[in-house]
């Protein structure tokens, strides 16, 4: 019986992959960010410079062969600080909707399967929660904070938190009434583990795609933050910041803001494509 079940599940999954990989747009999406990922992680290999290292006799300096993109209005590498600022904008996107995705599983499905009271006080909290626009909800908190990575992480999560746990309890409020949670409910089975053993399994999928869909825009509205003068700032290269710092030359030095805003714009791109694919390779109704 467990063999069964746990072929059973392989069979899904493998069913689910090959979905996955032959969806073209998807595994370009897939692609695109593994190489710009390797590339962050191993940026101290794949350049000389160091991101805060200045270089009088280089500012300015238009793209060649020992600067490719060129250096900024304090000589440093604008490859390498793409690079570095690189993990500041992955890790600050990837964070910040994994710690949503668990907080919202783990009260939208409480909510959700409660439902009652618990669900209609919690509900009512959450919209005036959402009344306050969660960009806005976070250049307040962010203000308050201050600048830098942790205090970025803790306004980005707090302003999404409402959206991941009504997404959570729409799918728990239908799976409450589903027949195997009966069957559990029976078997004496404990609230905790109907919730979190039997149901949480079948509303993870959506959650996942939902949460892959989430990073890009979690990086655009890291980079907006960091824009504005608030998230993370010089001299610790950020995408964002570096837009913004680019902005006051785009006449005389477009690259500046040209390179950061392409790494942007291709890292929200990916992540969208590669969403949109393992959502349907993860459809269920797209079964073999």
């Amino acid at each position: 019986m467990k063999a069964a079940k746990k072929q059973k599940k392989q069979t899904y999954f493998g069913s689910m992959m090959k979905r996955l990989a032959k969806d073209k747009v998807a595994m370009f999406g897939l692609i695109l960010l593994v190489v710009m990922i390797l590339a962050c992680a191993f940026a101290n290999v794949l350049t000389p410079y160091s991101p805060t290292q200045m270089d009088p006799k280089s500012v300015f300096a238009s793209p060649s062969l020992a600067h490719p993109f060129g250096c900024d209005k304090l000589g440093r590498d604008v490859l390498c600080r793409l690079l570095y600022g690189g993990r500041y904008s992955l890790s600050l996107g990837i964070l910040v909707s994994l710690i949503g995705m668990v907080l919202g599983i783990f009260f939208g499905a409480i909510f959700g399967y409660h439902g009652g009271k618990v669900d209609n006080i919690s509900m009512r909290v959450l919209d005036i929660w959402q009344a306050i626009p969660g960009t806005l909800l976070a250049i307040l908190i962010s203000t308050a904070l201050g600048n830098g990575f942790f205090q970025t992480v803790v306004a980005l999560t707090i302003g999404g938190i409402p959206g991941s746990i009504r997404g959570t309890r729409a799918m728990a409020l239908k799976e409450r009434e589903m027949d195997y949670l009966e069957a559990a409910r029976a078997m004496n089975c404990s609230t905790f583990k109907v919730i979190f053993k039997h149901m949480v399994p079948n509303v993870l999928a959506p959650t996942i795609v939902g949460t892959t869909m989430h990073i890009g825009s979690t990086i655009m509205e890291a980079a907006s933050l960091s824009y504005i003068g608030l998230g993370i700032q010089p001299p610790m290269p950020e995408w964002g910041a570096m837009v913004a710092d680019g902005k006051s030359y785009i006449l005389n030095h477009p690259h500046l803001l040209i390179y950061p805003g392409i790494m942007i714009a291709l890292t929200v791109l990916a992540f969208n494509l590669f969403g949109d694919g393992l959502r349907d390779a993860m459809d269920p109704r797209l079964k073999d």
